[in-house]
């Protein structure tokens, strides 16, 4: 029905925020990612473009708003794994943004993923199955395609899946002293790639 609002940050907390367009005040609920990034905008009294999500329950009806596309095609994605309902997914949404969350499926990381508030790790080997092969083949969504070519096209100036592994990590965001440090206690000798970055963000997360 809504596909985003554009408007004035008229009122901003944690769990949801209120957009004023058009005369009318928008109550969207959304994640901690989405709030970090509006928070700005409230000071400045700001305009704002927030991307929307209607859920609509057979006694409610309920917005989600969202600071990026990216984010809004990951929330939908995820509400598609059965057992999955829209508090989860942005339960999910709060605690990893869409491309961590994404090399977690990738990696297979279900430990990292069954950290979110109420999100256990049944359900998070659930999404893990679900999606894997969703998010490899969907170009909308960041994810695991984009992943996979950053870190096949990522420079190795030391050469070897170890330099692959440090810039397929500092593609996600973080920096090269972090990358370092947990890279260095680790043996990666017998070690894949993917094995490498698993074991590198569970040191990190």
């Amino acid at each position: 029905m809504f596909y985003f609002i554009r408007g004035s940050l008229a009122y901003l907390m944690p769990d949801h925020a209120v957009v004023e367009a058009g005369g009318v005040g928008f109550k969207l609920t959304i994640s901690n990612n989405t709030y970090d990034a509006l928070a700005p905008a409230l000071s400045a009294h700001g305009e704002v473009k927030v991307f929307t999500h209607l859920a609509v329950r057979e006694d409610d009806m309920e917005l989600f708003g969202f600071a990026t596309e990216q984010e809004l095609s990951m929330f939908r994605l995820l509400i598609t794994v059965s057992g999955v309902g829209p508090k989860a997914a942005l339960s999910i949404l709060s605690t990893f943004t869409p491309e961590k969350f994404a090399l977690a499926v990738c990696t297979d990381d279900r430990k990292s993923i069954g950290k979110a508030p109420n999100i256990g790790p049944k359900t998070a080997a659930r999404i893990i199955l679900e999606l894997h092969d969703k998010m490899a083949a969907d170009n909308d969504v960041f994810p695991v395609s984009g992943m996979t070519e950053a870190i096949g096209s990522a420079p190795a100036p030391r050469g070897g899946k170890l330099s692959e592994a440090e810039e397929a990590l500092m593609v996600l965001g973080y920096n090269r002293t972090q990358v370092l440090n947990a890279l260095r206690s680790m043996d990666t000798t017998h070690m894949e790639v993917e094995e490498i970055i698993r074991a590198a963000l569970k040191k990190m997360m």
